[in-house]
């Protein structure tokens, strides 16, 4: 291939890029590859099937061929639907349930890895790591809480590998990632002439962060990868908007998020010829997000207080070679949620633990090139919430979320 045409395609990439939703705990977006979708993403900082090792592990590349790209996609569809169970909105009238605040979203990806010798590597990676849409009809009976909260990023990692022998892989990568914030909710509960007023913050920002990885070829059948990604602070600045400026005139707003810092510890096992076997333990720091104070002009107006916690997650998968061109693929993983309880849960966030349901197959349809498909369907069940926010005129939400995700994904990789 051209390399007019790789730039072609990540710049299509880049193009391509829409809100993510939630579909790991948090607003963690794992949906980085399709072809570690079918495996619940086990053995993710070890596999290195892929330019997507560029994400997971960027030593991984050095297990590649020497010119590598792939190119692909997940469609994630989740649900979220409330129950009122006794929410208290006075003076306002409570209403309806909201709807089903999860809707279809996209997320691209995009990788390039280049051997530059037999032991060094360079890679380019895109993707969107972490993003968040929920949406409610505008007279639910939260929407003093939030009616929508979109988060976007998009994030460009340039890497390197170098493999130090042939048992050990080391790799680097810087991320410069921009985040898009959308926040909208009615004014307090103050009386009933604020009531319908809605007041909206969009905001943004950018910053960097850092990952590295290790892989260790410990034996022929045998693979262990870690890796290790930084937190990002990121410093949005933008605008608080409203429909009644009376009530909320418009001024320049801005809010702090440290994103969270994660650590992936990963093995493969070949059993056979047919067979193999992988797992995958993971850490995600979500307790860099205590609270989000939203300013105005340099005065707190609002603290989204979330309360994070740490969180784990860990999964397993298989493979089957069913012939020279074609690979099953299976897993299972559990995620638990960075939500303490029902009295932190946010509307914003109706978010739980939840466990993966995964399969997927890959078709080689050449000795250069390969084709993944994978779904997953996530079990989130009943989800209690309790947010009591009526000393801020905001309400007390009570009630029950029903929840589950749907995401299919596939890629096209090729070696050139």
């Amino acid at each position: 291939m051209k390399q007019k045409n790789i730039t072609l395609i990540v710049a299509a990439a880049i193009a391509a890029m829409t809100a993510g939703t939630a579909a790991a705990s948090g607003f963690q977006l794992l949906e980085q590859n399709a072809s570690g979708l079918g495996n619940a993403y086990a053995g993710s900082a070890a596999v290195a099937e892929d330019a997507s090792t560029i994400y997971f592990n960027p030593a991984g590349m050095t297990q590649l061929k020497q010119r590598e790209f792939s190119l692909g996609g997940a469609a994630i569809k989740p649900s979220f639907k409330f129950t009122n169970n006794g929410s208290n909105v006075a003076p306002a009238t409570n209403s309806g349930n909201g709807g089903d605040a999860g809707d279809w979203a996209v997320l691209p990806n995009a990788y390039l890895s280049w051997g530059v010798t037999k032991d060094i590597y360079l890679g380019l990676g895109l993707g969107a790591p972490f993003g968040l849409k929920t949406e409610y009809d505008d007279d639910w009976v939260g929407r003093y809480q939030a009616t929508l909260f979109d988060i976007k990023t998009y994030n460009l990692n340039p890497s390197i590998a170098w493999r130090v022998n042939d048992k050990v892989s080391l790799g680097f990568g810087l991320n410069y990632q921009r985040m898009e914030a959308t926040y909208e909710r009615y004014a307090a509960v103050v009386n009933s002439a604020t009531r319908s007023t809605k007041v909206s913050l969009d905001a943004d920002g950018d910053a960097w962060g850092w990952n590295i990885g290790a892989l260790f070829n410990v034996s022929p059948s045998t693979k262990v990868g870690i890796s290790y990604r930084s937190e990002i602070e990121h410093e949005l600045e933008g605008d608080l908007t409203s429909n009644n400026q009376l009530v909320a005139p418009n001024a320049a707003a801005s809010a702090d998020v440290t994103l969270p810092q994660t650590f992936i510890l990963s093995t493969t096992q070949k059993l056979n010829n047919q067979w193999e076997m992988m797992g995958d333990i993971s850490w995600t720091g979500w307790s860099s997000i205590q609270k989000i104070d939203i300013k105005r002009t340099g005065t707190t107006v609002q603290s989204l207080d979330a309360e994070f916690r740490d969180t784990w997650r860990v999964a397993l998968g298989a493979n089957y070679q069913m012939n020279s061109s074609w690979k099953l693929r299976g897993g299972v993983a559990w995620d638990q949620s960075p939500v303490r309880g029902a009295s932190t849960r946010l509307v914003s966030l109706p978010d739980n633990d939840r466990v993966w349901l995964s399969a997927g197959a890959q078709w080689k349809a050449s000795e250069a090139s390969r084709l993944d498909f994978g779904l997953s369907y996530l079990i989130i069940g009943d989800t209690e919430i309790d947010n009591n926010q009526l000393a801020a005129g905001r309400g007390r939400v009570t009630g029950t979320y029903e929840g589950s995700v749907f995401i299919v994904g596939a890629q096209y990789s090729q070696a050139f």
